[in-house]
């Protein structure tokens, strides 16, 4: 029988630690491999390198991140040599600095190319305008959400038959509440420090400790709450950003938040995170080009709390897979807040059980890769 996918595609990606690029460049290439295919991925490097070669994905290490002009130069020769060694049929871009060797790479050999907007940038000189532009040179552009691709069609002249929304995808089998056990929770709990019998009312705010994600606000947010039966979970590293790691923790105690705040660090299980906490939180300062953290909570059966702006109100359902709330605005996220606290058993997971369904109706890692595969045999069919 012959394959049902017999292509190699090679995906560029700047790194490969933790984020939702990096995830789903691992979804795709475990896609591509379940479906026959082969998977090549070229970064600078990362954690997620040992699990993409324990599924058969080959890896490459270039420093693709890199926008010095000399370092370009050499990747693109480094890339082209690797194109041709690998016998790519399809080279996927996933970010404005490989871009710019790796597109020029790929069509000097007539080798197709596909790019994925994983996120909105910004123009403020026509200098970024034209970097931010190389991702619309592919002969595909995937926009992660209809958010995405609107920006895009609003941004730059492009044909909009070649800008395809595919939103992101959560892999249903690993956010499945039957799927956590007792252990998994205790262990997670312990590791935060959190007493599971107390009673609290638990948000969680998932996501890279950076200002425009939101933390500082809901901090702010809670000390406007002022009901010591709440708890808030910040999940997530700095990544270097040591300053306002620091800032945050003035914040906390500033406002006498010391037992109310935690700050938890990378997680690495967050199936676990969510059932830990009654509420998930996506309060983004800047819109959204798709926002796991309002999406996979809930496939987890918990309501979001989410600034309404960017694709957040595609995916979050106002009203009954959670609530959409004014961005940046801390007292009405105290009130959203308090409200949230406010709501029964019943009403929790009646909009837990709507999540779920939304989840699975338009933002599973089938439909995405699906979808993805799809675009890559449009080029070579």
């Amino acid at each position: 029988m012959p394959n049902a996918f017999p292509y190699t595609v090679l995906q560029v990606v700047p790194e490969l630690d933790t984020g939702g690029v990096e995830q789903t460049v691992v979804d795709i290439a475990r896609a591509v491999i379940e479906a026959g295919g082969r998977a090549v991925v070229v970064s600078k490097g990362g954690r997620l390198e040992g699990y993409l070669k324990s599924i058969g994905a080959v890896v490459h290490r270039l420093p693709v991140h890199s926008k010095n002009p000399y370092v370009q130069w050499k990747n693109y020769f480094a890339l082209k040599a690797l194109i041709k060694q690998e016998k790519a049929d399809i080279v996927h871009v996933r970010s404005r600095a490989p871009a710019l060797s790796a597109l020029p790479a790929a069509k000097a050999l007539g080798v197709k190319t596909v790019t994925t907007y994983h996120g909105i940038y910004n123009a403020g000189s026509a200098a970024k305008r034209w970097y931010n532009g190389r991702m619309t040179t592919a002969d595909i552009t995937i926009a992660n959400s209809n958010y995405t691709r609107d920006h895009i069609l609003k941004t730059y002249d492009v044909d909009p038959t070649k800008v395809i929304a595919i939103p992101r995808g959560v892999d249903l089998s690993k956010f499945d509440p039957a799927a956590v056990d007792e252990a998994r929770l205790d262990k997670l709990a312990k590791a935060w420090g959190i007493d599971r019998t107390d009673g609290r009312t638990r948000f969680l705010l998932a996501g890279r400790l950076t200002r425009w994600k939101g933390q500082a606000l809901v901090i702010e947010a809670l000390a406007q709450l002022a009901d010591n039966r709440v708890q808030l979970i910040l999940a997530g590293d700095d990544q270097g950003r040591a300053e306002y790691t620091t800032e945050l923790k003035a914040r906390i105690l500033t406002h006498w938040l010391g037992d109310q705040v935690a700050l938890a660090g990378h997680c690495s299980d967050m199936p676990a995170a969510y059932a830990l906490c009654d509420f998930a939180l996506a309060p983004s300062l800047e819109p959204e080009a798709f926002g796991r953290t309002a999406v996979e909570p809930q496939a987890m059966g918990k309501p979001v709390l989410a600034a309404k702006h960017g694709a957040t109100v595609e995916t979050v359902e106002d009203g009954v897979s959670g609530w959409l709330i004014a961005p940046g605005d801390k007292l009405a996220w105290a009130d959203a807040m308090k409200a949230a606290t406010l709501t029964t058993p019943d009403v929790r997971a009646e909009m837990g059980a709507a999540g779920q369904v939304r989840v699975r109706e338009h933002f599973s890692l089938e439909a995405m890769c699906e979808a993805t595969l799809a675009v890559y045999r449009s080029l070579l069919i």
